[in-house]
């Protein structure tokens, strides 16, 4: 099911999200949200979090791109018991290399953030892994 509703930007630039979608997505008052912009596409994803802050991390990612590089990626993450909150994929080099930038949910993890990148940077098609916290929001 999908959900469309326009929303106008405060001079603060803050943004109201419909009743129903909250209700839809179970946001309630207080909780966190990770907001992804992709710029090229002028667009701003908006994913739900309900980890604690503290367990939820940006883990980018320079992998190679051919077919079945992003399944290994997820299949590792799987295995480690990470959950992917969010995700935005791109090729950089069609036929070369590509670009993920996931936001994951570590509580349930079977290792610690170093070993996890670690282990993402040992696979065959990735050639870089960047792992990084979240700040407190604003707000």
């Amino acid at each position: 099911m999908r959900l469309t509703s326009l929303a106008k930007v405060d001079s603060k630039g803050r943004v109201t999200i419909p009743q129903t979608m909250r209700e839809a997505l179970d946001i309630e008052p207080g909780m966190v949200v990770v907001l992804i912009a992709d710029l090229d596409k002028r667009e701003i994803t908006v994913s739900p979090v309900s980890a604690s802050l503290k367990d939820v991390y940006e883990l980018e990612v320079e992998l190679l791109d051919k077919p079945g590089a992003l399944a290994k990626l997820t299949q590792k993450l799987a295995e480690l018991g990470i959950d992917i909150i969010a995700t935005r994929c791109a090729s950089i080099a069609r036929g070369e290399s590509g670009n993920c930038t996931l936001v994951v949910d570590l509580s349930r993890a079977k290792t610690d953030p170093e070993e996890l990148r670690r282990q993402i940077e040992e696979l065959d098609v990735v050639m870089l892994a960047k792992l990084k916290g979240f700040e407190a929001p604003v707000g």
